[in-house]
């Protein structure tokens, strides 16, 4: 067959144009690569030549609201190994492992991956200095000790629940420091630099450095010093009843800043493996409910005044107990307190007249009141592991239970629950959400970044109201159960709880949860302090047991927080029911022999130190007045 010539050219052109397009395509699409993608692809591939060394932040401290620090960082040895320059991998990992305490084949594993360094073997990770010495000493061929960072806690034990810790990673793991995890952690900075893929640096490459950013640091609201009589306290009160448990909690009842929080059993925040997970996880100011005892009965207290259901000169009669839907409820008094003035009844905790209230409330006010006081619902205080507590449900509310519920049995509540309402009760009626981080500051400049401002949660009585509550606690402190927590010289007003224990449902014979709530001073509240002891081996009553507690950690909070002393408050009276005496004044016995005091002040409460004739120093000074229960230390010596 003969083609034409016509009929090549036009295939000649065809193919002409073709190549000419395919051609302009090609020109088109590298000209895009060349200038468009090129920037991005040239990154890229340098990404695929770089090598980069980490270098991790300072992780933020965590200080005390004056700034005194509670955690903080410290510099710790870490192995790290090179494993193209171990000239004797078993060997290695046979020496290591018995410094280490590890298996050797673990070791073996780590040292001869195909990577450049490897700082993650077994046992490797912040080691004791001991430790690092032993390998030091061993010299061993590609085997290094790199500075890593590690937590430090100075004051050991001291608010460990509150803070928390962090693992091997410096991640928080609990309490505060997850919770701020990301103030705290900082950002991670590296050296980037072009290598071959041997990891050797490429000749007329260039690095990039990136510096890290260290976390910032945390100011809480913690008051370190009333934080030391908080555990002074809560040691104290482990040796003498050897309780279960014991907690508590100092707060400032105007702001809802927590100034102190502790509890017992605790643990060290560094050694936290070697503690049983309930111990660390459990924070018991938030985590642990039960039923409150007296303590609560300041709601009631409360709500009626402001319903004006009652007023605290008014008259009531105690047999003993009152009878509800063919109930007796009693009194803790079982012969009953008699006549009496509703103040009085506050002052003696009498059960059957917190009934009267709560029926003259009724039960749908009173658990109005339980509610707006912040019950059966968190706090949102900004710690982990809160538990909300338990109510009855308004449909499940008799007669008896209005009445149990009024004296504070058949609810279910948390510590920081009663501190919140109490603090509600006592400012002028506002509940306040509690808080412990107060700021943020950079770890440079220390400048501030943010802030945590008080919260009002809601107005729940009237601020006259709140006075006339102020001033019954206050009695009762001075005249009634409380008196165990006067302080001469300052105004403080409280009030006692004691609970039986529920397990599984039913009341446990001769356990009780004993507690104590106070604060100060009295007709101006800086302080206001819980304190709670679960299962005493000894009498069981928090006025008794708790109540000193809390007068120790406030007078101790009160000097330290220079709130002068004052006379003006509700003298002092001997409740002999209790067993109290009054108050001693302390003699000057400097000078005196021991046997003009063996013979003049025999039943002074003496605690006697050193060897002389004569006495040289006492303490207290003369003059001053010592509380039923207090010592008067003296110092012999010779003139």
């Amino acid at each position: 067959m003969r083609v034409s010539n016509a009929t090549v050219r036009r295939r000649i052109f065809v193919a002409l144009v073709i190549g000419i397009v395919l051609y302009a395509a090609l020109i088109t699409r590298l000209g895009y690569v060349q200038m468009i993608e090129g920037p991005k692809l040239a990154e890229m591939a340098g990404d695929l030549l770089k090598r980069n060394i980490n270098f991790q932040p300072n992780r933020g401290r965590i200080l005390d609201r004056n700034g005194n620090e509670l955690v903080t960082n410290i510099t710790v040895p870490t192995v790290v190994a090179v494993p193209v320059q171990i000239k004797d991998p078993e060997s290695t990992a046979r020496q290591l492992a018995v410094i280490l305490e590890q298996k050797e084949e673990d070791i073996f594993k780590a040292i001869t991956k195909k990577e450049k360094s490897i700082d993650k073997i077994p046992g490797g990770r912040k080691i004791s200095e001991e430790k690092a010495r032993k390998i030091q000493d061993l010299n061993l061929p590609g085997i290094y000790l790199a500075g890593d960072t590690k937590r430090f806690y100075p004051n050991g034990t001291m608010a460990a629940h509150i803070i928390g810790f962090t693992g091997i990673d410096n991640q928080g793991l609990t309490g505060l420091e997850k919770i701020y995890e990301p103030f705290l952690k900082g950002k991670e900075g590296y050296i980037a630099y072009p290598s071959d893929a041997k990891g050797r640096i490429m000749p007329g490459g260039s690095e990039e450095y990136v510096a890290p950013i260290d976390g910032m640091d945390m100011y809480l609201t913690i008051d370190s010093t009333i934080q030391a009589f908080i555990e002074r306290e809560l040691d104290q009160a482990v040796v003498a009843y050897q309780p279960d448990d014991v907690l508590a909690i100092a707060m400032n009842p105007k702001t809802g800043e927590i100034l102190g929080m502790g509890s017992r059993p605790t643990f060290y925040p560094d050694q936290y493996q070697n503690y049983a997970t309930e111990v660390y996880n459990r924070n018991l100011p938030i985590w642990k409910t039960y039923e409150p005892g007296s303590t609560f009965k300041i709601v009631t207290l409360a709500a009626a005044l402001n319903e004006g259901v009652v007023k605290l000169n008014e008259g009531f009669y105690d047999p003993g107990y009152i009878t509800v839907a063919g109930k007796r409820l009693r009194c803790w008094k079982r012969q009953g307190h008699g006549q009496e003035t509703m103040l009085e009844v506050v002052e003696n905790s009498c059960n059957p007249g917190f009934v009267t209230m709560g029926q003259r409330l009724q039960k749908e006010r009173l658990f109005e009141y339980i509610k707006k006081f912040g019950f059966g619902q968190k706090t949102g205080v900004d710690l982990i592991g809160e538990e909300n507590g338990l109510l009855f449900k308004l449909d499940r509310v008799g007669p008896v239970e209005l009445g149990t519920t009024s004296f504070g049995q058949g609810v279910s509540v948390t510590p920081i629950q009663q501190m919140a309402a109490v603090s509600a009760a006592i400012n002028g009626g506002k509940l306040m959400k509690p808080y412990v981080a107060k700021e943020w500051r950079d770890s440079v400049t220390h400048d501030i970044i943010g802030r945590t401002l008080p919260t009002e949660v809601r107005q729940v009585i009237k601020p006259e109201v709140s006075e006339q509550v102020r001033y019954a606690l206050e009695s009762v402190v001075a005249r009634g159960t409380g008196g165990r927590a006067y302080i001469e010289g300052y105004r403080v007003g409280g009030k006692t709880g004691t609970a039986q224990k529920v397990r599984n449902g039913r009341y446990v014979d001769g356990e009780y949860i004993v507690s104590f709530i106070g604060f100060a001073p009295a007709d101006d509240p800086q302080i206001v302090v819980y304190f709670a002891v679960d299962n005493p081996k000894a009498l069981a009553f928090g006025g008794l047991i708790a109540a000193p507690s809390v007068k120790n950690i406030i007078e101790s909070s009160l000097q330290h927080m220079k709130v002068p002393p004052r006379k003006d408050g509700i003298s002092k009276e001997i409740n002999k029911a209790l067993g109290e005496r009054a108050p001693i004044e302390v003699p000057d016995m400097v000078g005196q022999t021991m046997k003009d005091i063996a013979t003049l002040y025999e039943t002074l409460p003496l605690v006697v130190s050193g060897k002389g004739k004569y006495v040289i120093s006492q303490s207290p000074a003369p003059g001053v007045k010592i509380e039923d229960g207090g010592k008067i230390r003296i110092y012999l010596g010779d003139k």
